[in-house]
């Protein structure tokens, strides 16, 4: 029905210019009439309106097609488009016309030539002052709440509203223990997942290679599985502008990461030790990991099974059920056994936790053997 309305509404706006068109015609008197004959001018006005029907019906459908594909890819562009770039760029985009609009009073006095530069101005200011505007959008919020009206109370929400901030590296993703700490509720705030990020998921999951295929389609599993049953917010940020010149995935974290004033989620200790350089604030889920593990002390005894040899002779390895490893000192001879240890040592590394031990049983025979020695020494 609009779309009807609109197409006559064009035909009559063509009609109404032919119409026009031939008035300006017998006022110009571009063309000298008998005298005899005077009415060859409503002639002229009948057939200066029946071009301008003709041309209306013959460019009415294309100029509504071409309208509604323009509106639909300006509209798919800017519901793309961040809300703040969206305001910034429109704040700029006036400062830049009112800028153009001031020197025009001055060019206007240079004639057509000066009229020429207003326009080609106002076009070139209108631009810079949208694109200045949305890649300067940090430093220009950072600036405006510096003003005093603003008051230090809102500056302290922007900020705490940006440490909830928390972008998520590709080893977090596929490692899957993000989703259970989201699940128990101990992870707050908003989880950032880049579009790089995402399309590093999808190279994995393309991969030739089997492993790298499974760990891959279980990333996006695992992110798809968030952004669903997810008590906190997790967003795909599709604005990495500035960023397509850095080659590194993990750079392009960090930079993004100093950008929004986010946190990194990580398991790689390499990405760790550089945002830490960059002074970007970095949760370890290894680290997480490591500090939850219930503490162990020398001489604590414990139940472990002896699953595999060690690196030195008659050692035997045995894990706990949180992955970490036990070297029991003469413990191979107990392969496959479950045994009581007692812990000599704990050996705590960036790689995690090893805890030393001995066999309970062989330390009471040596107690034992202690005090027949002593028996006879006092015999």
């Amino acid at each position: 029905m609009l779309r009807r309305i609109i197409f006559f509404l064009l035909i009559a706006l063509f009609s109404a210019s032919g119409f026009y068109a031939g008035l300006l015609i017998l006022d110009k008197s571009l063309f000298s009439l008998p005298a005899g004959l005077p009415q060859l001018k409503f002639g002229i006005m009948a057939l200066s309106t029946l071009v301008g029907l003709v041309l209306g019906l013959v460019l009415t459908s294309p100029i509504i097609r071409g309208a509604l594909r323009l509106t639909s890819f300006l509209e798919q562009r800017l519901s793309r488009t961040p809300t703040q770039d969206l305001v910034m760029g429109s704040v700029g985009l006036i400062i830049g016309l009112i800028i153009a609009n001031l020197l025009g009073s001055i060019l206007f006095v240079l004639g057509p030539l000066g009229r020429l530069i207003w326009i080609l101005g106002t076009l070139l200011l209108g631009y810079l002052g949208m694109s200045v505007a949305v890649k300067k959008r940090e430093e220009l919020l950072g600036l405006f709440s510096n003003f005093p009206r603003f008051g230090k109370e809102k500056v302290s929400r922007a900020e705490n509203r940006q440490s909830n901030y928390k972008l998520l590296d590709t080893s977090v993703i596929i490692d899957g223990r993000i989703a259970d700490l989201v699940e128990s509720g101990f992870i707050e705030g908003t989880l950032l997942v880049p579009a790089f990020v995402l399309e590093e998921l999808r190279h994995i999951a393309d991969s030739p290679d089997v492993l790298k295929r499974n760990r891959g389609r279980r990333g996006l599993d695992i992110l798809n599985q968030m952004r669903k049953n997810s008590p906190v917010k997790v967003q795909i940020i599709d604005n990495v502008r500035g960023l397509d010149d850095v080659a590194e995935v993990d750079s392009k974290l960090v930079k993004l990461a100093q950008r929004l004033g986010a946190k990194i989620m990580t398991n790689d200790f390499n990405l760790n030790k550089v945002a830490e350089l960059h002074g970007v604030k970095v949760l370890n889920i290894n680290e997480l990991a490591n500090a939850i593990k219930p503490v162990v002390l020398p001489g604590e005894e414990m139940t472990v099974q002896v699953v595999r040899d060690g690196k030195e002779a008659g050692q035997g390895v045995g894990y706990l059920d949180d992955g970490t490893m036990i070297v029991v000192d003469g413990g191979k001879k107990y392969m496959g056994q479950t045994i009581s240890v007692l812990v000599t040592s704990v050996l705590q590394t960036a790689a995690g936790r090893m805890i030393f031990a001995r066999p309970r049983q062989e330390q009471r025979q040596e107690a034992q053997n202690v005090r027949y020695n002593g028996v006879n020494a006092l015999g």
